[in-house]
């Protein structure tokens, strides 16, 4: 895990090349605090920031192959590396380090850029080849590690945060108001769209390739599911048979994630999901396990119980984070300027905790469950769009919507409401039925409710633009005949999961510390097993994730295998308001309001005012806050910042770059 940044064309500015790229590259030197590095050439710059991991005497970078005519900067790690090697030196390669990179290199001279087809990893890398003259920047399948780029007539600059574009004189921040709904609809912007207009983001599976001839965008995978009337191309097997090769998957995923010389810890966060990983760690590796867990203050949240339980049951060393709801308040302003983007959730404050914690106690790597809600079908998302359908199918019917009670038990605002406002709420019209976000039709209308903050300007700038409908064109076409479940998977996978779960809550907050997480359900053949499997077997009536909790009951004490979901949450507006947190104050004043010229400074005052004098805000009014609050925090740290430096700067820069001949 590391940090790196660079560019492609010549740096026409008044510092020469190297120093440009040390100021890109201190600008994410969090990411790797262990050694720079930089390969300066005519027309090429890279610059790594080293997370020491894997070879620690022998992984530097940037690295060249040993002809010099590949130079790679690349963050993450390759799993399989082992085996690649392996196969490489079968087919006559070479090395000189024991490193993964090294081996990207190799696999590069193999096989070209199709090299990550064969790469089962988290990983963003620039690898530069000097023969063809040509640049290939590529992420990961489902966008664990992060890739920015700015695309000029004459230049191409990247690096692993948008922060170490923004450190090049003559690249400025502005928020792009089609982002920014986005993000206020969907959780998240639309790759390769970012927050910042003019600054993209390599889209999950996605490379891009930069010579003479220009710059060319490919995807070299996508998530795919079986027809639903195509019976053949479904997992049809005992299920038995199917649940012990789920098993065999998910330990062969967690053993190769161990490879590190480092010590590995884990996060227990006491759902099912960690509770496997963690069990499948300490079957591979026996002895001194370090696990770690956020724990709540308020104990609507808290999950300390449970962590406890399986840190019990394993016999580890287990660490507790305990957050008070002030603690989320204190450090949201830092959340927000590492994760780079607007977030309508203040759940990754308590991970940044967290993971300072990590590092405090000398660990930089963990496991976690990330991704195995979205694999199997273990959202109440699911099991919502599931009832909405069942309901729809008979409209008449006065039993059916008294399912909707069995939504959400761990929500006690909407236990609350009547049964009539929660059939206006799921239910819906006859139409949503035929729309293609039909699962994720509440959550969004939800989120729609905060335009009515937004200034005229902002209103007037995002004239004819639709989210909803934005990602409803970007859907494959093979979409329309996938089954509903897998319809939902996807939107969850391809929006939510890199767009929030990996970036804001991910990557960003926990390598702030300089803590690798690592994710054996996205193993790529996790993945591929998943999607081919039958969607009973995923969600068997209202039973979520049916067949991983077959395939691992026996490795979890009853308690955490038999236990309903419950979903990962913090406090919202009350993290920020019950006190009031200074950011408040400072973002949302109405001269701060009026400089973003984003939001209506009045329509604000009344939702902060709402938001302090109501026993529970509901989940708009607590996404409104959250959202208008980290944009202010954003606009105020990256644009008005930028601004002000501009402004009082002696001696501007002139950014000047060409591809190279």
């Amino acid at each position: 895990m590391c940090g790196f940044a660079g560019y492609l064309g010549h740096a026409d500015a008044p510092q020469p090349p190297r120093r440009l790229l040390a100021r890109m590259i201190d600008a994410v030197a969090h990411r790797g605090p262990d050694a720079k590095g930089f390969h300066v050439e005519d027309g090429v710059g890279l610059a790594h920031a080293r997370l020491s991991i894997l070879d620690l005497d022998g992984g530097a970078q940037p690295m060249a192959d040993v002809d010099g005519d590949l130079v790679i900067s690349f963050n993450g790690e390759i799993f399989n590396y082992v085996e690649l090697r392996a196969e490489l030196l079968a087919r006559g390669g070479r090395f000189r380090t024991a490193s993964d990179t090294e081996v990207i290199l190799e696999a590069y001279r193999a096989w070209g850029p199709d090299c990550v087809e064969k790469l089962n990893g988290d990983f963003a890398f620039a690898l530069w080849d000097r023969r063809r003259r040509r640049l290939m920047l590529a992420r990961d399948r489902v966008g664990v590690r992060p890739l920015f780029y700015t695309a000029r007539p004459d230049a191409l600059w990247f690096g692993s945060e948008i922060k170490a574009l923004l450190a090049v004189p003559g690249i400025d921040a502005a928020i792009d108001p089609v982002a920014l709904d986005q993000v206020l609809t969907l959780w998240a912007p639309l790759a390769p769209r970012t927050i910042f207009a003019g600054i993209d983001e390599l889209p999950p599976g996605h490379v891009l390739l930069a010579d003479r001839d220009g710059v060319t965008l490919r995807p070299y995978w996508r998530l795919e599911f079986p027809d639903a009337d195509d019976h053949a191309a479904l997992d049809r097997r005992d299920p038995r048979e199917i649940a012990a090769e789920l098993r065999a998957l998910l330990d062969d995923a967690t053993r190769i994630r161990l490879r590190a010389d480092v010590p590995v810890g884990a996060y227990l966060s006491g759902g099912l999901d960690s509770a496997i990983v963690t069990a499948l760690m300490k079957r591979h590796a026996p002895d001194r396990l370090e696990t770690f867990s956020v724990a709540f203050e308020d104990a609507a949240f808290d999950e300390r119980p449970f962590q406890e339980t399986m840190a019990a049951a394993l016999g580890t060393a287990h660490h507790v984070v305990t957050c008070a709801t002030a603690d989320i308040g204190e450090v949201f302003p830092a959340v927000v300027g590492h994760a780079e983007r607007p977030m309508v959730r203040t759940g990754p404050a308590p991970l940044y905790a967290l993971s300072r914690h990590v590092r405090e106690q000398g660990l930089k790597v963990v496991l976690t469950g990330e991704g195995a809600d979205e694999m199997f079908a273990g959202y109440d998302l699911f099991k919502e769009a599931k009832l909405r359908r069942f309901c729809a199918a008979q409209p008449g019917s006065r039993r059916r919507p008294l399912l909707l009670q069995r939504l959400y038990p761990y929500l006690p605002q909407l236990k609350a409401q009547s049964q009539r406002y929660r059939e206006a709420f799921f239910l819906g019209t006859a139409d949503d039925l035929a729309d293609p976000l039909f699962s994720h039709l509440p959550r969004v209308r939800t989120l729609r409710g905060l335009e009515q903050f937004y200034a005229g300007d902002l209103r007037a700038a995002l004239a004819g633009h639709d989210a909803l409908a934005a990602l409803r064109d970007r859907l494959p076409p093979e979409f329309a005949r996938w089954h509903p479940l897998s319809q939902a998977q996807y939107l969850e996978t391809t929006v939510l999961l890199p767009g929030f779960i990996l970036s804001s809550q991910g990557d960003r907050v926990s390598m702030a510390h300089a803590v690798e997480g690592r994710y054996p359900f996205l193993d790529p053949r996790v993945i591929d097993f998943a999607t081919r499997l039958p969607p009973h077997l995923k969600l068997k009536v209202l039973r979520e994730k049916h067949i991983l909790r077959e395939a691992t009951a026996d490795l979890l004490p009853a308690a955490i295998a038999t236990r309903p979901k419950q979903p990962y949450r913090a406090p919202e507006s009350a993290a920020v308001l019950r006190p009031r947190a200074a950011c408040v104050d400072t973002a949302l004043a109405p001269a701060a309001l009026a400089a973003a010229g984003l939001f209506d400074a009045g329509a604000v005052a009344k939702l902060v005012r709402k938001c302090e004098t109501a026993p529970a805000p509901g989940a708009r009014d607590n996404a409104a806050l959250i959202g208008i609050l980290s944009t202010q925090i954003l606009h105020g740290r990256f644009v008005r910042r930028a601004a002000a430096d501009s402004s009082s700067a002696t001696d501007r820069a002139r950014v000047h770059a060409v591809l190279p001949p």
